[in-house]
């Protein structure tokens, strides 16, 4: 992979059905899209009761990989549209990333060898790997 591609991992926990208002957002500001995750909140104001019952809160973990120097513009972005930065609507934060590997789009557009490769393979051989 190409040794000038320094990539982070953008991840942004907000509440259900908020996932893709961040994908949106991060798209918006040039990240090539996102993946989203389900969870849920254990924080001190999570446990929230209704009717004797404990409610625990769903989540969704947005998942962005993106170069760090287009890091702050995707943040800045999420902020802006989502609104993270006001209280009870989530969180984000930025994790360096060590290596990347698979043919994901984002390595692919970083790494001119990996299309090349992807090219040279038969239709046949790409169907066994795809197995």
């Amino acid at each position: 992979m190409n040794d000038e591609y320094d990539p982070v991992l953008i991840v942004s926990i907000v509440k259900k059905g908020w996932g893709d208002e961040v994908v949106k957002a991060s798209r918006k500001a040039g990240a090539k899209g996102g993946t989203i995750v389900f969870g849920r909140g254990t924080g001190v104001h999570e446990n929230k009761k209704l009717l004797g019952m404990l409610i625990e809160p769903e989540k969704e973990i947005v998942l962005t990989l993106a170069e760090s120097k287009n890091a702050r513009g995707i943040i800045d972005i999420i902020n802006e549209d989502v609104g993270l930065n006001k209280s009870g609507i989530g969180l984000g934060f930025v994790i360096p990333v060590k290596e990347v590997f698979g043919t994901a789009n984002i390595v692919c557009d970083v790494d001119n060898q990996c299309k090349l490769n992807i090219m040279e393979e038969e239709p046949e051989e790409i169907e066994e790997e795809l197995k």
